[in-house]
């Protein structure tokens, strides 16, 4: 016998689809308005009248990025730091992770380390005393001082340490019966055995390491060495009014600072959205079986 919904459940229902359907619009706007708005003339930019269509169609901006190597430098400084960031962040997470997941009878120091760990997360030493830190170590300008700067969250370091005790034992006294080493069980057993969370660290990792711009900001002495987002931040467009070709002349007459700006942001925005994809999957996964645990 098939059943009816009740009226009670189909507006219930209709709820959640215009609940979701404004959630999601919420969340697409900003980026199809930056698309728009970087692909409108100057007038419709400047007057503000931007809002759902693009008006005026123009890539007079896409144009002027394709000249802009201060843009392209700092986007492939971010591109170093996010890479080299992630792969040493995930590499030290592991690492410290696998240990403190052990009871304190297997790793006496455990507790000792967990409660270093959860202070440092709670307190923080503050910009100056951090900024000397970096600068003594001669990281000032370096791509290093963007990428060491940070490079143990502790957030992240709890979630991979919770998955790494929900595993079974009986994975570990298997291998140390067929003679395997602690370096052997962790990257031959644990690590493969933990790819939601890992997927989960690096969507984190990556995330956070490209759209970063104080530290840009603060390690960094000029636009040379800023990464994108800090680029992004401090970019104010400078066009030279004297000695102009006809070439730019004309270029200037149709290029806006806003739609020139939204072009920008939307370019920075495109390799985040390339990589997220291939790691939603693992996503809820890893956070649920990283959470789950003491």
């Amino acid at each position: 016998m098939i059943q009816t919904k009740t009226l009670g459940a189909r507006v219930f229902d209709m709820f959640n689809v215009i609940f979701m359907g404004i959630l999601a619009f919420s969340c697409l706007y900003p980026l199809w308005y930056a698309l728009c708005l970087s692909i409108s003339n100057k007038a419709a930019a400047n007057s503000g009248l931007v809002t759902i269509f693009p008006i005026g169609f123009s890539l007079a901006s896409y144009q002027e990025i394709m000249g802009d190597m201060k843009f392209f430098n700092s986007f492939w400084i971010s591109i170093q730091r996010t890479v080299f960031g992630t792969i040493i962040t995930l590499l030290l997470i592991i690492m410290m992770a696998y240990p403190l997941a052990k009871k304190n009878t297997e790793y006496r120091i455990r507790n000792k380390l967990m409660w270093l760990v959860i202070f440092c997360m709670v307190f923080n030493g503050g910009t100056i005393p951090w900024y000397i830190t970096v600068k003594n170590y001669g990281l000032i300008d370096s791509i290093w001082g963007l990428v060491l700067a940070g490079s143990l969250p502790v957030f992240n370091l709890i979630l991979m340490m919770n998955f790494f005790r929900s595993l079974p034992k009986d994975l570990e006294e298997a291998a140390v019966v067929d003679g395997a080493g602690p370096w052997r069980i962790l990257f031959g057993i644990v690590v493969p055995c933990s790819v939601p969370v890992i997927a989960t660290i690096v969507l984190f990792t990556g995330v956070y390491h490209w759209n970063e711009f104080f530290q840009g900001l603060v390690l960094t002495t000029g636009e040379a060495h800023y990464p994108l987002q800090t680029y992004i931040k401090q970019m104010v467009v400078n066009i030279p009014m004297t000695n102009l070709t006809k070439d730019q002349l004309e270029n200037l007459s149709k290029l806006s600072n806003r739609s020139l700006d939204a072009a920008k942001i939307f370019i920075a925005m495109i390799p985040m959205l390339i990589v997220y994809p291939f790691l939603q999957r693992y996503f809820v996964n890893g956070i649920m079986l990283g959470a789950v645990k003491e």
